[in-house]
């Protein structure tokens, strides 16, 4: 289930270097982040939904590595916006 246009945007304009920034790892965090909590409510009206769980495992793993290399790369971005999102890591 993709993002809707609206919410894309706006997650790029508080996330983003400047509005066409979809690429920097800030924006795909934030991006990523946005979809585990939509499929995290889909899975729990849904518990049997397997593929879509499979798949959110996925977003999951795609995000943790994209953190590992922000934390790597720029360590108080990394702080900033673990802190904003609310991840626990």
């Amino acid at each position: 289930m993709p993002l809707d246009t609206t919410a894309v945007e706006r997650i790029v304009a508080e996330n983003g270097r400047h509005a066409k920034d979809t690429g920097s790892a800030e924006v795909q965090i934030a991006l990523l982040t946005a979809r585990i909590e939509e499929l995290t409510r889909h899975l729990q009206t849904f518990k049997q939904d397997n593929h879509s769980r499979r798949g959110l495992l996925k977003l999951v793993g795609q995000r943790r590595r994209l953190l590992t290399f922000l934390k790597r790369d720029n360590a108080a971005s990394y702080l900033a916006l673990s802190e904003k999102l609310g991840l626990r890591r």
